[in-house]
């Protein structure tokens, strides 16, 4: 009986050992395809990147998880108030959460770049930006764009950039330079384990979006920068 009881162990201890290689190749070979179709697409020097009518500002947290500003939210406000003097993009497309009246991403980058001399003819707020997936559906069946850049830090573009892809949308990536912070680790981890669930959205399940509502397509008003 103890024989047959250590041989199933052992059977069981194999199982589990494929399962688990047969997990980590999936992950390691969905985000070798990921970051092999979108590398060449991604310009990390600000001032070179392309020039595309929108810049799409991603939503996230406006504090950090130990407290404080998060450092990637002003980076990316930063970064794309600059694109604007620099007349890389003509207007921001501002997408986030809007989950309660106390927590609103679009309306959040909204006050802190009128802050710092954003006109408010250069933004357009996107209040159901609920996820990457969401904010770039939007961005073509909503507000017509066709030609973007996508603005956010360099661990997040290539899920960005593949999912517009996917959608039929001419798209660039800016990675935008970031203070370098505990738990960014954790960021790139966890976006390993994202790559893989973006593939099946795409291509096994059909995910559609949260909510899309009637097209509201973007007026771009002349610069004077």
């Amino acid at each position: 009986m103890r024989l047959v009881a250590v041989s199933i162990l052992k059977k069981c201890a194999l199982g589990l050992t494929a399962t688990m290689l047969v997990m980590v190749g999936v992950i390691l070979a969905a985000n070798i395809w990921v970051l092999a179709r979108t590398q060449d697409q991604i310009e990390y020097d600000l001032p070179l990147c392309a020039a595309e009518p929108v810049g799409i500002v991603f939503g996230t947290s406006y504090w950090a998880r130990g407290g404080g500003r998060n450092p990637h939210y002003l980076a990316r406000l930063n970064a794309a108030s600059r694109l604007l003097r620099l007349q890389r993009v003509q207007h921001l497309l501002l997408s986030g959460d809007n989950r309660t009246r106390f927590y609103n991403e679009p309306v959040t980058m909204w006050r802190d770049l009128r802050a710092i001399n954003v006109r408010h003819t250069d933004m357009t707020l996107d209040y159901a930006g609920f996820s990457t997936f969401d904010t770039l559906v939007r961005a073509k069946e909503v507000f017509g764009l066709s030609h973007i850049l996508l603005i956010t830090q360099d661990w997040h573009l290539p899920r960005a950039l593949f999912i517009a892809k996917a959608l039929d949308l001419e798209a660039r990536g800016c990675a935008i330079p970031t203070q370098k912070v505990d738990g960014t680790w954790r960021l790139r981890a966890r976006e390993w384990l994202a790559r893989v669930g973006m593939l099946g959205d795409l291509y096994l399940w059909q995910r559609q979006p949260h909510f899309l509502g009637p097209p509201e397509p973007i007026t771009i008003v002349p610069s004077s920068y």
